[in-house]
């Protein structure tokens, strides 16, 4: 018990020593990744969320700091995760032509979809790490396709800089592979030139020509971004559209929910066909229902709804333990609540890593999701026993 107490103490001291260092070396630590003009979302210095949650280094109560705080001194009672997940990987086609569509999540916010004739991969991370110099949460659930079983791809979707979404070792070896074009938001390009990755980066509301009468477009969403600590904002944050012939493709990035109003405004590009929507790493505090920059199952009921209840993939759970939640808890919460609001479940379904998924081509919305039922359901403490 002595070794322990002193094991905690020593821990804590680093603990200041390290946020102490974080505050007095802002400048060293500090980089500027984009230059510009001030917007609606730019200060000239920083970029921020038009519609709210402007806190670039202020940590609240519940918040991720707190989180990590309580781990780090062994004060943390989350669920078990398993160590490792059973995974079947799949090796897909060359390429799915004419009007098909095909879907493969690989784990975490990476998907692999295919239409078109046209190979798409979204923030891809082959590491078994999401952090600097190997250190970082270790995925418990290998690639659901192995590196060397991918097709060749042509486009990459990077939504921002975080760790667990710009893996640049992945990214690097794509590039030296198969020379994609990668399409990210403001600043985030800077980042990648860094490590030998050509990038180009857009702003919220622009978009560029894939190939004749495919064009990919960024879109708002509601997040931040960051690779060290005073960086935070130095670079954009997105969604994107890929306009398709047969219906387009939307992927989230990584989000909360915000004002809301953003998923309208991507499926105001064209009719949307597939949907990549996140459901996972939305709690640090418990029965939190979404934190601010993530949602969860209920938010992303909302995301889907704004987007015309498209056939959507839940994603951003079960590959790296980032928040409080049990593994399964974020599919579960999400079947509960699709029973309880009366939306289809088939028409956003999870799917199993390495599973690949047929997309239906595109239908008419079935019934909207009852929130105001949903919300009774809630305070009726119906998903409560889902830590």
């Amino acid at each position: 018990m002595r070794f322990v107490k002193l094991a905690l103490a020593v821990l804590l001291w680093i603990l200041v020593a390290f946020c102490l260092a974080a505050t007095t070396l802002p400048h060293f630590l500090d980089r500027v990744y984009y230059e510009g003009p001030e917007t609606a979302h730019y200060d000239g210095a920083h970029f921020f969320n038009p519609d709210g949650d402007n806190d670039r280094l202020r940590q609240r109560p519940g918040s991720r700091f707190g989180f990590v705080t309580r781990y780090l001194l062994g004060n943390d009672d989350r669920p078990a995760w398993p160590e490792r997940v059973a995974v079947r990987p799949t090796k897909p086609a060359a390429r799915v032509d004419g009007q098909a569509m095909r879907v493969t999540w690989v784990g975490h916010a990476t998907l692999l979809v295919q239409a078109n004739s046209l190979n798409i991969l979204t923030d891809p991370i082959w590491s078994d790490r999401a952090g600097p110099f190997g250190l970082g949460p270790k995925r418990v659930a290998e690639p659901g396709i192995r590196f060397d079983d991918l097709p060749r791809i042509d486009l990459v979707l990077v939504s921002h800089n975080h760790y667990d979404h710009m893996d640049l070792a992945t990214l690097k070896r794509l590039w030296d592979r198969d020379r994609p074009l990668i399409v990210t938001s403001l600043g985030n390009d800077r980042v990648m030139i860094d490590a030998g990755v050509p990038a180009r980066a857009l702003d919220w509301g622009q978009s560029l020509d894939v190939r004749p009468g495919m064009r990919v477009a960024v879109t708002r969403n509601h997040h931040w971004g960051s690779r060290w600590f005073s960086d935070r904002n130095r670079a954009l944050w997105s969604s994107f559209v890929v306009e398709l012939s047969g219906g387009n493709f939307f992927f989230s990035g990584d989000t909360g929910l915000g004002d809301g109003k953003w998923p309208a405004e991507a499926a105001a590009l064209g009719s949307i066909r597939l949907a990549a929507i996140p459901i996972g790493a939305f709690r640090f505090e418990d029965k939190q229902m979404a934190s601010g920059s993530h949602v969860g199952p209920l938010g992303a009921l909302h995301i889907w709804q704004g987007l015309g209840q498209p056939q959507a993939i839940p994603i951003h759970w079960g590959t790296f333990r980032l928040s409080r939640e049990a593994y399964d808890t974020p599919p579960r919460m999400l079947a509960g609540m699709q029973r309880c609001a009366g939306p289809d479940p088939r028409r956003f379904a999870p799917a199993a890593i390495g599973q690949s998924v047929e997309v239906p081509p595109l239908a008419a919305p079935g019934p909207a999701p009852d929130f105001a039922k949903l919300e009774a359901c809630i305070r009726a403490g119906q998903f409560d026993a889902l830590r």
